[in-house]
């Protein structure tokens, strides 16, 4: 059975709870997995009710790349703000490297994300994200952040 929306598998943080994003920009529905300064694994449920469906594109909705990338960084950020090293620290993109878009995300489908961080050191870190629908590949992207102190 699938957790509903907003359920987290037991002992995981609700990813409000650790993220500075709030709806309409919350991208990271419930977290699967969670290895403090190392990795997570999250999902985000695309209803069809979300505004940029309307207008991307009008009959035939599909999910814009830059936002399962922006997924990609949300997830990479519960994964930073976890480790006690960061609280109350804001991670901000620094960069995007290798993105790829490799099939299409529409409504009704349930993202599967990923993030391992490679590097974290104490002002930036390098991580890399992956996109899924039903395990089959959506986005790839390398993922550059910059940590700004409270």
């Amino acid at each position: 059975m699938t957790p509903a929306a907003g359920d987290n598998a037991p002992g995981l943080p609700q990813p409000a709870s650790v993220l500075p994003h709030r709806p309409p920009f919350l991208f990271v529905d419930e977290l699967t997995a969670l290895e403090p300064g190392r990795s997570a694994r999250g999902v985000w449920r695309l209803t069809g009710e979300e505004a940029f469906f309307q207008g991307h594109f009008p009959g035939r909705p599909t999910l814009p790349g830059v936002l399962m990338v922006e997924a990609m960084a949300q997830l990479g950020g519960i994964a930073v703000l976890s480790d006690a090293r960061f609280t109350g620290y804001l991670p901000l993109f620094g960069g995007i490297d290798k993105a790829r878009f490799r099939r299409q995300v529409v409504p009704g489908d349930t993202l599967e994300i990923a993030v391992e961080l490679d590097q974290l050191g104490a002002m930036a870190g390098k991580g890399h994200g992956t996109a899924s629908v039903e395990g089959r590949l959506a986005a790839t992207a390398s993922l550059l952040f910059v940590m700004v102190r409270p």
